[in-house]
């Protein structure tokens, strides 16, 4: 730090100078308004969606209620099926035509969704599983085949096909307020989920030839009809998921009959499914609220697996007020239960279904996820609403949500040697926290109703928020999303990249889709609940809009209007910077300049500025190096010579100095002097910080301040700072104590992306440099490795250091 002694001046002169009015140009010259209400930017607010952010009175939504009976050809792979749609048109205006998504048609050969995948430039490069694809093609087409359309009578009806959407023409025009009946057949091949991917299909297991297969998207369902947009019929290429109207299912599943079968919604036919020993379990299951028991032991499943039969069962299902249904169906599947009781609301029912393969990670992680999540993630929103919530192991890794059922992926390896199955440290994380992100989906998107199709942040970046806050509440230690513990230590590498677009960007245009939808706007609502709001006005705020938005469609507007209005909290450059721009965090601390105060006594500053005359300006090299030689000067040699300056040195002071110093003494009136007289009396340390903006985006200013006794403050000072001048400013401090050092973000909680300049002195982070031999290892196996027969110890070499002994 630079120390400096800074005089006190007795009054201000008030007038307009050259700095304000520079101020006052604002747009002129450099000026970047940072703080601009976002009003300017949001849509106009209505009597659909108020300006606080909250449905309005005239908010309406569709609804499209099914009933379907489809059967499951497993020796094909083929579903067919026949269903019925009513739909209720709640908007103001009446409708011709309706849309429905065919998101199956994704796997068509010739969707836009295929013909626009591309290969990296410069890497001409061909895949055994692209082979394996395009020979499929060749074998059996995929998609929807539609068989037939008619409306309640039975009149067929004029449609067409695009792509991934299907517009059905109505034989007459739905008014307001009235319904609609559209029947349809169709039937699709289910896909090889291990080559063509995406969130459906079958998986096979060659050890054992059988079979899992997990369907969704397997219905024509509604698209979205809504006040901002709207039908919401952009087509369906991967990423940006699905846009759907809440309504009541009746689904009747038809499969071999010695399948178990898991879905959205209730079994309304467990005696004709069920044996009486699984229902006895499954009433035992609601009332165990520790942890999961057997409904189907891992040794009935096995021996299931083993058997295969023609006969065929249909289980019949019910889920009310849903915005889809998905299912699963195996003969391989173990199944686990247990009760969830919430402190408000009904019980639910947590349930898991996964192969052997699965074992034993399943059996001890994945129900218990499901609980925990419905834990937590009420208590960030409402209580759970629907019966029960289910995880289902559908592939290796990943995961996908529907209403009350989520496909997972996550298992662990076996040895081929031994047999012996073993998971690694992140195979045992990522099944957890799988689990609670695709369980968590049930409040966002499932009941919170965001629009998946045009922002992904919506209902991915919501979630993986909650996710974040379950999984350290499952697990101090659980590492975040990118990596790290903290989320913010991570998003820093994404946030400086350059390819990369704003938070806004519709689902289908992202780049870096992961670190876009899901890690930033993690990281910016933890910056915002532990930094800029505090937990208590973030909590409550957030509940509102979920509470407010519950069974409904937000948009982004609705979600940023909530949280200013539940908080008090103007939140716009928040907004602004976090998610309709590329800027990141970098706050740096430019320098730090300590004071104390002038006594203006000439006789006390005199000797205090000679003082530090020899510090800040020691003599010349030469000079010591002379008087180490015993060199004498030529007045020393010459005292004759000598005058008034001789004998008086600058910092001498002189009567006229006393003189004035008395004068300015005499002329400071009250309240100035008692305000002088306490300073000098306290003597106070004043400092002068610079911060400047390196990365464009405002952010807080969290400091600690290392005092001399080795004692600490901690002081928060607001983003709000920024909103004259964005790019650098300097703030006074006053301190009873001598500061050593300043620390910037010493806690972690702005995403600051580069820490190289967050301190005054500069820090260097110490580290260890391990040597490497020149081959590459792979993930590491905790578990298989704690199993490695130890060998015989090596000498030591010579001049080796002793092995520290291992600490309990």
């Amino acid at each position: 730090m630079k120390l400096a002694w800074v005089a006190v001046v007795a009054a201000v002169v008030l007038g307009v100078g050259p700095a304000l009015a520079d101020a006052n140009k604002q747009t002129k010259g450099k000026f970047d308004d940072k703080f601009r209400q976002l009003e300017a930017d949001l849509p106009t607010p209505n009597t659909y969606r108020t300006a606080s952010g909250a449905p309005g009175e005239a908010y309406w939504q569709q609804q499209a209620d099914y009933v379907i009976n489809a059967t499951l050809d497993e020796t094909n792979k083929r579903i067919t099926a026949t269903g019925t749609i009513t739909y209720t048109n709640n908007s103001p205006h009446t409708l011709n035509y309706i849309w429905l998504q065919l998101d199956q048609n994704i796997f068509k050969q010739n969707s836009a969704s295929n013909q626009t995948q591309t290969t990296p430039v410069g890497a001409d490069t061909l895949r055994i599983a692209t082979l394996r694809q395009l020979q499929s093609y060749a074998d059996k087409p995929h998609g929807y085949e539609i068989q037939s359309v008619t409306d309640g009578g039975g009149r067929v009806l004029p449609y067409v096909v695009n792509d991934t959407m299907m517009r059905v023409d109505l034989g007459k025009s739905l008014a307001p307020k009235q319904t609609t009946t559209v029947k349809l057949a169709w039937a699709f091949n289910i896909t090889d989920n291990g080559l063509f991917g995406g969130r459906t299909g079958y998986e096979y297991f060659r050890e054992n030839d059988t079979y899992t297969f997990f369907q969704a998207h397997w219905f024509p369902r509604l698209a979205a009809y809504t006040d901002y947009t709207g039908w919401q019929h952009k087509q369906f290429l991967g990423n940006g998921e699905f846009t759907l109207e809440f309504g009541n299912y009746d689904v009747s599943l038809t499969v071999p009959a010695d399948h178990i079968v898991t879905a959205t919604g209730v079994l309304q036919n467990p005696n004709d499914v069920l044996t009486a020993q699984q229902r006895d379990r499954i009433a035992q299951a609601r009332k165990v609220y520790d942890k999961p028991m057997y409904v189907v032991t891992p040794e009935e499943a096995l021996a299931n697996e083993k058997e295969g039969t023609n006969a065929t069962r249909t289980w019949h299902w019910k889920a009310g007020n849903v915005r889809d249904f998905a299912w699963a169906s195996s003969r391989k599947f173990i199944w686990d239960a247990m009760g969830v009781k919430q402190p408000e609301g009904s019980d639910v029912l947590a349930q898991s279904f996964f192969p052997t393969e699965g074992d034993p990670l399943w059996s001890l992680y994945s129900t218990r996820a499901v609980a925990h999540t419905i834990d937590v993630y009420s208590k960030f929103s409402f209580p759970y609403p629907y019966p029960t919530a289910i995880s289902v192991n559908t592939w290796a890794g990943g995961g996908m949500e529907y209403p009350m059922i989520s496909f997972n992926g996550g298992r662990p390896v076996k040895d081929e040697k031994t047999g012996v199955k073993t998971y690694t440290r992140q195979a045992r994380d990522g099944l957890i926290g799988v689990v609670i992100h695709e369980v968590g989906h049930n409040y966002f998107p499932m009941i919170v109703n965001s629009d998946e199709r045009q922002w992904t942040w919506m209902d991915e970046g919501l979630n993986s928020f909650l996710d974040y806050m379950a999984k350290k509440l499952w697990d101090e230690n659980f590492p975040a999303r990118n990596g790290p513990l903290n989320v913010l230590d991570g998003i820093g590498v994404y946030m400086m990249s350059e390819d990369q677009v704003p938070v806004m960007t519709n689902s289908e245009s992202l780049m870096q889709f992961g670190n876009n939808a899901y890690t930033k706007p993690t990281a910016a609502l933890s910056v915002l609940r532990e930094t800029v709001m505090g937990r208590e006005l973030f909590d409550y705020a957030f509940k509102e809009f979920a509470r407010r938005w519950k069974f409904k469609r937000p948009t982004p507007a609705d979600f940023f209007r909530t949280m200013e209005d539940a908080s008090g909290v103007d939140l716009d450059w928040f907004w602004r910077g976090w998610f309709y721009t590329t800027d990141h965090v970098d706050m740096a601390l430019k320098d730090v300049r300590e004071y104390r105060l002038s006594t203006r006594d000439p006789d006390v500053e005199g000797a205090l500025r000679r003082e530090r005359q020899g510090v800040v300006q020691p003599q010349p090299q030469t000079v010591t190096d002379n008087r180490a030689d015993g060199l004498q000067t030529y007045m020393d040699k010459h005292p004759d010579a000598a005058d008034f300056y001789s004998k008086n040195d600058q910092f001498e002071p002189t009567n006229k100095d006393r003189n004035d110093y008395q004068s300015w003494l005499e002329g400071l009136k009250e309240p100035d002097k008692s305000a002088f007289t306490r300073a000098l009396r306290e003597n106070p340390y004043i400092y002068f910080m610079d911060f400047e903006n390196v990365g464009g985006l405002v952010s807080p200013l969290p400091l600690r301040f290392t005092f001399e006794d080795g004692s600490t403050k901690d002081v928060m000072i607001p983003a709000e700072i920024w909103r004259i001048n964005s790019d650098k400013v300097s703030k006074l401090f006053v301190e009873t104590k001598k500061i050593v050092s300043v620390d910037l973000d010493a806690r972690h909680q702005i995403a600051d992306a580069v820490r190289s300049n967050n301190s005054f002195p500069q820090k260097n982070e110490p580290s260890r440099l391990d040597l490497f031999r020149s081959e590459q290892s792979a993930s590491r196996n905790q578990m298989a490795d704690a199993m490695v027969e130890l060998r015989a110890k090596q000498t030591q070499p010579a001049g080796a250091a002793a092995p520290i002994a291992p600490s309990n």
